[in-house]
Protein backbone atom coordinates (compact mmCIF):
# COMPACT_ATOMS: atom_id res chain seq x y z
CA UNK A 1 0.00 0.00 0.00
CA UNK A 2 1.15 3.05 -0.95
CA UNK A 3 1.20 6.34 1.23
CA UNK A 4 -1.38 8.16 -0.76
CA UNK A 5 -4.03 5.00 -0.40
CA UNK A 6 -6.64 4.73 2.14
CA UNK A 7 -6.53 2.10 4.97
CA UNK A 8 -10.05 1.46 4.13
CA UNK A 9 -11.20 3.26 0.88
CA UNK A 10 -14.73 1.96 1.45
CA UNK A 11 -15.27 3.80 4.23
CA UNK A 12 -16.08 7.32 4.48
CA UNK A 13 -16.74 9.23 8.05
CA UNK A 14 -18.83 12.37 8.71
CA UNK A 15 -19.11 13.28 12.20
CA UNK A 16 -22.22 15.08 11.38
CA UNK A 17 -24.20 12.20 10.19
CA UNK A 18 -26.23 10.18 12.24
CA UNK A 19 -24.45 7.30 14.50
CA UNK A 20 -26.14 3.63 14.13
CA UNK A 21 -27.45 3.36 17.80
CA UNK A 22 -25.98 0.18 17.90
CA UNK A 23 -22.29 0.89 17.71
CA UNK A 24 -23.13 4.22 20.88
CA UNK A 25 -20.71 2.08 23.16
CA UNK A 26 -17.86 1.52 20.63
CA UNK A 27 -14.92 3.41 22.55
CA UNK A 28 -14.04 5.65 19.65
CA UNK A 29 -18.39 6.25 18.81
CA UNK A 30 -18.47 7.22 22.76
CA UNK A 31 -15.44 10.01 21.98
CA UNK A 32 -17.16 10.94 18.93
CA UNK A 33 -20.30 11.28 21.15
CA UNK A 34 -18.50 12.93 24.34
CA UNK A 35 -16.95 15.10 21.67
CA UNK A 36 -20.30 16.39 20.09
CA UNK A 37 -22.38 17.12 23.30
CA UNK A 38 -18.92 18.77 24.67
CA UNK A 39 -19.32 21.15 21.16
CA UNK A 40 -22.88 21.41 20.90
CA UNK A 41 -24.99 21.01 24.50
CA UNK A 42 -24.62 23.92 25.88
CA UNK A 43 -25.64 26.17 23.27
CA UNK A 44 -28.37 24.08 22.38
CA UNK A 45 -29.72 24.34 25.99
CA UNK A 46 -29.46 28.01 25.94
CA UNK A 47 -31.10 28.39 23.38
CA UNK A 48 -33.84 25.86 23.51
CA UNK A 49 -34.37 25.10 27.11
CA UNK A 50 -37.82 27.29 27.14
CA UNK A 51 -39.22 25.26 24.38
CA UNK A 52 -38.32 21.71 25.57
CA UNK A 53 -40.15 20.50 27.76
CA UNK A 54 -37.60 17.94 28.82
CA UNK A 55 -34.39 20.39 29.31
CA UNK A 56 -34.34 19.70 32.86
CA UNK A 57 -34.07 15.84 32.63
CA UNK A 58 -31.58 16.86 29.46
CA UNK A 59 -29.18 18.72 31.84
CA UNK A 60 -29.52 15.81 34.81
CA UNK A 61 -28.25 13.31 32.23
CA UNK A 62 -25.62 15.68 31.22
CA UNK A 63 -24.23 16.04 34.71
CA UNK A 64 -24.86 12.52 35.41
CA UNK A 65 -22.60 11.66 32.03
CA UNK A 66 -19.82 13.95 33.17
CA UNK A 67 -19.70 12.11 36.64
CA UNK A 68 -16.90 10.20 36.96
CA UNK A 69 -19.15 7.56 39.17
CA UNK A 70 -21.15 6.50 36.19
CA UNK A 71 -20.36 3.83 35.22
CA UNK A 72 -18.88 3.36 31.34
CA UNK A 73 -22.01 1.91 30.02
CA UNK A 74 -24.50 3.81 30.89
CA UNK A 75 -22.17 7.07 29.94
CA UNK A 76 -22.10 5.57 26.46
CA UNK A 77 -25.91 5.60 26.09
CA UNK A 78 -26.50 9.35 28.09
CA UNK A 79 -23.63 10.60 25.27
CA UNK A 80 -25.63 9.04 22.59
CA UNK A 81 -28.72 10.84 23.79
CA UNK A 82 -27.37 13.64 24.55
CA UNK A 83 -25.35 13.72 20.73
CA UNK A 84 -28.58 12.99 18.85
CA UNK A 85 -30.41 15.80 20.79
CA UNK A 86 -27.47 18.16 20.10
CA UNK A 87 -26.93 17.06 15.86
CA UNK A 88 -29.13 19.12 13.53
CA UNK A 89 -30.20 15.82 11.88
CA UNK A 90 -32.34 13.64 13.86
CA UNK A 91 -35.95 11.57 12.87
CA UNK A 92 -38.36 15.20 13.37
CA UNK A 93 -36.47 18.34 12.42
CA UNK A 94 -36.29 20.54 15.77
CA UNK A 95 -38.07 23.70 13.70
CA UNK A 96 -41.00 21.39 13.07
CA UNK A 97 -43.18 24.24 16.03
CA UNK A 98 -44.95 21.48 18.30
CA UNK A 99 -43.11 18.10 17.04
CA UNK A 100 -39.85 19.11 16.70
CA UNK A 101 -38.73 17.59 19.87
CA UNK A 102 -41.27 14.80 20.09
CA UNK A 103 -38.22 11.97 18.84
CA UNK A 104 -35.66 13.97 21.20
CA UNK A 105 -38.27 14.03 24.26
CA UNK A 106 -39.12 9.73 23.01
CA UNK A 107 -35.18 9.47 23.23
CA UNK A 108 -34.59 10.78 26.61
CA UNK A 109 -37.76 8.98 28.11
CA UNK A 110 -36.06 5.62 26.86
CA UNK A 111 -32.84 6.94 28.67
CA UNK A 112 -34.41 7.65 31.61
CA UNK A 113 -36.50 4.05 31.85
CA UNK A 114 -32.87 2.38 31.48
CA UNK A 115 -30.87 4.24 33.23
CA UNK A 116 -32.85 6.84 35.20
CA UNK A 117 -31.26 5.04 38.57
CA UNK A 118 -27.97 6.16 37.80
CA UNK A 119 -29.43 10.12 37.99
CA UNK A 120 -28.49 11.49 41.83
CA UNK A 121 -30.01 14.09 43.35
CA UNK A 122 -26.93 16.04 42.78
CA UNK A 123 -27.15 16.13 39.54
CA UNK A 124 -31.19 16.79 39.28
CA UNK A 125 -29.98 19.56 41.52
CA UNK A 126 -27.37 20.90 39.36
CA UNK A 127 -29.66 20.79 36.69
CA UNK A 128 -32.76 22.30 38.69
CA UNK A 129 -29.96 25.22 38.86
CA UNK A 130 -28.76 25.86 35.82
CA UNK A 131 -32.65 25.99 34.19
CA UNK A 132 -33.62 28.75 37.40
CA UNK A 133 -30.75 30.82 36.07
CA UNK A 134 -31.09 30.57 32.47
CA UNK A 135 -34.34 31.77 33.13
CA UNK A 136 -33.38 34.74 34.86
CA UNK A 137 -30.79 35.72 31.82
CA UNK A 138 -33.57 35.33 29.39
Amino acid sequence: MSGGEKVSPDVTFDPQAEIDPGRALIPSVMRLNERRVDDGFWPKIRRTFASVPFATEALSVWYCAKDEDTPLVAKGMMFAALAYFVLPVDAIPDFIAGLGYTDDAAVFTALLALLGRNLKPKHKDAARRDIERLRGEG
